[in-house]
């Protein structure tokens, strides 16, 4: 088995779309997992274009926050739409980032994620809460390159 499919075990997963869920219960902002093998380029450039491509830019309020792994290189990107990142304290995306590396120092990769899903989806509903109408506009699962 690859790294990738040793990364998160099937059970895990279903606890973290599970967590997607949860956290998106009461904002209208959306969150996404993106897990890829490695990344050979630019990280931040590249979570940039898996944002794209998996059409979180296209959310009506710019509130949608992903959170992608290379898991052979070690490394991850938050990355937040203008939406919420115009409205979230400057220390939030550092301090999400601190709590899913705690995590991930120790194995615990679906923790990690999950604590970091949670902290993304507190502060959406602070900024963007649920309001009768909202629709889910994007997948909920766990996306993989």
């Amino acid at each position: 088995m690859s790294k990738l499919e040793d990364f998160l075990s099937s059970k895990d997963e279903e606890r973290i779309v599970e967590a997607i869920r949860n956290a998106e219960k009461s904002t209208s902002g959306e969150i996404r997992v993106h897990i890829e093998k490695n990344c050979t380029t630019d990280i931040f450039e590249h979570t940039m274009e898996i944002f794209h491509y998996l059409k979180m830019d296209n959310t009506k309020q710019q509130n949608g926050v992903l959170i992608y792994v290379a898991v052979e290189n070690k490394s991850f990107v938050i990355y937040g739409d203008k939406g919420i990142n115009d409205v979230v304290d400057e220390n939030f995306w550092n301090s999400t980032r601190d709590i899913i590396t705690s995590h991930f120092k120790t194995g615990n990769f679906a923790e990690g994620l999950i604590e970091g899903i949670d902290k993304a989806g507190k502060e959406l509903s602070t900024h963007f809460p649920w309001k009768y109408g909202d629709t889910n506009e994007l997948d909920n699962t766990i996306s993989k390159g």
